[in-house]
């Protein structure tokens, strides 16, 4: 101590002393350290974690100097069963193996593993190291003393020796592990995670845990029943019947699906039997995703409700993707919504010629203009601020563009807005379609093709029929003479993750603690996901021969209370219930909105046929002539600018007779009931069970009324000639 400075200590070269410093430094002490303000200087050894690389390889080799050479004398005592050999042959042995245990072992790569990564590969090296030493020292005693070393000894040397080494690296990676994970985790808790796998990625999994200092793998689960009260990479495997059981007794925080090779159906199996364990739950990618790629903690993710949909993604025939995309001019109507800005993503991964982009919103067509750039810069944009509800707008995006594709997604898709405000619905959804129909014609654009929905089929609310409108007048349009576009639509249900849908309603409501509201228990629905539905679209295109209305195979419809539990379940919470109020969330339900339905469908008619993929079938539905068309848009129109509902939902139940308004409808009538089939080889549709779905023979299919003692009329199937001349409002 300097005394001029009291008790306090030499100041660090190169750093300035001051107050803050003794602090700093009595804060990085225990209290045992610190004394009326006093911090008592103490000498400590260095953490063999914080020695430097060189210096940890110098310190390895210095011990393994001392202790190989250890190795041989106990060998030599062993062979013998006293030190009469260890006299005989003096020093000069263990002195040669000194010698020659650093090139040899640096020879084979020793040195150069990093401790805290070895795995069993480190057995090779040691074994071919230890021969290698052995053989030398042999080979040397002779040259210079001229004895021969016992074999039997050296036998029992090179085991003593290859134990020692794969010993010591493993104590030291476990002695380094422990020690970081626990300087690392001081005052920072580590979840106890369970491997659902006792596979090779649950032993890849497991491994890259004991480098984590956040996560510690603490058991297997496995189904395989001969893996049960066994271990795997050093930790116990237990069959999935104790699942709830070991959870609890071992304090599990997370489990990680680690079997990327399951099948849809088989994820979600396992998937809902964890979540019904109240435990969050994250997975390894698929098969698919993974490829090739080691597993680490990064490849953990979490369940995305992908995972829950239970059957396989639709896959894209390239042939068709590309057909109408590849070197095309394509046009995006609502380019910034969620089913558009996804169809000008796999546009441009075609390496079209150009994809125009038209939105009304600045915002979302800025989003997505970005998005292409940085993602696609080789494909050239024009983005175009406009509403597809304005003529003018939408002939200035294409003058001159020679467009060869359009994708219409621009539409009001939200059942009870576009219910709280039917003539802006009306507008947007019937009249942007037509403006588009009628420019796609104008300017000999080949290929149009309509994003609708289930809604449409057989609608209650205003959203549906404004598209079942949409669909009418791009039938129309097709059957129109001397038409060069081939018009198509497409229809499909919700859609995960889209905006305004369930799924990121649900789990902002988890996030604020509840209730998550549903508005009845019965009510199920179709889910598909973004990608899925923009392929569709663009495939359907490539397909297309002139009016058809193209469906998918969506696999069985999703009840929305048991997606609403599984989300829960997902976030590690349990449902709070009459039975359970100690429960995390509440699910409330809060009556049907108007103009909603228990059950969504796909099909107006029964007339469908397989298309070019195997997951999609066409269908023809039925038409209307375009002079009455024509007519009753006038009507519609005129309705609209008098902003007079109970005139708009009078013509638009004349254009589509099977549109019920909700305020026509009782709670019974919106349930399902037994359809009388069209002849003996059709099913009979059980009143409680959910709509019959698009199977492997879709010839089989048959309509299902959802009006109570009602049946839709099969349409006129009459083809029109003209469509309401420019399509301008007069």
């Amino acid at each position: 101590m300097d005394p001029s400075s009291g008790n306090r200590p030499l100041p660090v070269p190169g750093r300035a002393d001051s107050s803050d410093d003794v602090e700093a430094e009595a804060g990085r002490r225990g209290p045992a350290d610190v004394a009326g303000g006093v911090v008592m200087t103490s000498l400590r050894l260095p953490s063999p974690v914080s020695l430097t690389r060189r210096q940890k390889i110098v310190l390895m080799m210095t011990i393994d100097m001392l202790a190989l050479p250890l190795c041989f004398t106990l060998a030599l005592l062993l062979r013998a069963g006293d030190d009469g050999l260890i006299r005989q042959y003096g020093i000069l042995p263990p002195l040669f193996i000194a010698v020659l245990t650093i090139p040899v072992l640096a020879f084979s790569g020793l040195y150069r593993t990093v401790l805290r990564y070895i795995d069993l590969k480190v057995l090779w090296a040691a074994g071919i190291s230890m021969a290698a030493l052995v053989g030398l020292t042999y080979a040397v005693s002779f040259l210079i003393n001229d004895s021969r070393l016992p074999r039997a000894g050296l036998l029992i040397y090179w085991f003593i020796a290859f134990a020692y080494v794969v010993i010591s690296r493993f104590l030291i990676r476990a002695l380094v592990r422990r020690t970081q994970r626990w300087r690392n985790s001081r005052g920072h808790p580590t979840r106890h995670v369970a491997i659902y796998g006792a596979g090779e990625a649950g032993f890849q999994l497991a491994s890259a845990m004991r480098a984590s200092v956040d996560h510690e793998a603490v058991c297997f689960f496995d189904d395989d029943r001969s893996l049960g009260n066994h271990t795997f990479a050093d930790l116990p495997v237990f069959h999935t019947s104790r699942l709830r059981t070991e959870l609890q007794r071992l304090g599990v925080d997370e489990v990680v699906l680690a079997v990327p090779s399951l099948s849809p159906e088989q994820r979600k199996r396992i998937l809902d039997k964890l979540h019904r364990c109240a435990v969050s739950v994250r997975t390894l990618p698929t098969l698919l995703e993974l490829v090739d790629r080691k597993i680490t903690m990064q490849s953990i993710r979490e369940v995305k409700l992908e995972d829950l949909l239970g059957r396989p993604p639709v896959p894209p025939r390239e042939a068709l993707f590309a057909k109408c995309t590849h070197r095309k001019v394509v046009m995006v109507t609502g380019a910034g919504g969620s089913i558009g800005s996804e169809l000008c993503r796999q546009v441009a991964s075609q390496q079209p010629a150009k994809i125009i982009l038209l939105d009304h919103s600045e915002w979302a067509l800025y989003m997505i203009e970005q998005d292409l750039r940085r993602n696609f810069p080789g494909v050239p944009l024009m983005a175009r601020i406009g509403s597809v509800c304005d003529p003018n707008a939408v002939a200035a995006a294409m003058q001159g563009q020679q467009v060869d594709t359009i994708y219409h997604a621009a539409a009001y898709k939200h059942v009870p807005l576009v219910e709280d405000n039917m003539p802006e619905g009306i507008r947007n959804n019937v009249l942007g379609s037509l403006t588009i129909a009628n420019m796609a014609d104008r300017f000999g654009v080949q290929t149009c093709v309509l994003v609708s929905t289930d809604k449409a089929v057989r609608p209650t609310n205003v959203m549906g029929a404004s598209k079942r409108i949409a669909e009418l007048i791009f039938q129309a349009a097709a059957a129109r003479p001397g038409t060069r576009t081939v018009y198509a639509m497409v229809r499909f249900g919700n859609v995960l993750g889209s905006s305004g849908s369930v799924v990121p309603l649900f789990r902002s409501q988890i996030e604020a603690g509840g209730p998550i509201t549903i508005t009845h228990p019965d009510v199920i629905r179709f889910f598909m996901l973004i990608p899925e539905a923009s392929q569709l679209v663009i495939q359907a295109g490539a397909m297309a021969r002139g009016g058809e209305v193209f469906v998918l195979d969506m696999g069985q419809p999703v009840r929305i209370v048991d997606l609403a539990k599984t989300m829960i379940e997902m976030a590690g919470l349990v449902e709070r219930t009459s039975k359970n109020p100690n429960g995390d969330i509440e699910i409330a339900f809060v009556g049907l909105r108007p103009g909603e339905k228990l059950y969504e469908e796909l099909l107006i008619g029964g007339n469908v046929t397989p298309s070019e993929h195997e997951r999609i079938m066409c269908s023809e539905e039925p038409r209307l002539e375009e002079a009455e068309l024509q007519e009753k848009l006038a009507r519609l129109y005129a309705a609209c600018d008098s902003r007079d509902e109970v005139s708009i939902q009078t013509v638009v139940q004349s254009i589509v007779p099977e549109y019920a308004p909700y305020s026509s409808l009782g709670e019974s009538s919106r349930k399902p009931v037994r359809a009388t089939p069209a002849d003996s080889s059709q099913d009979v549709q059980d009143d409680t069970r959910a709509p019959r779905q698009l199977g492997p023979r879709p010839v089989a299919l048959h309509r299902i009324a959802f009006q109570a003692g009602s049946q839709p009329e099969a349409g006129n199937e009459v083809e029109p000639a003209r469509l309401l001349g420019s399509g301008k409002l007069r």
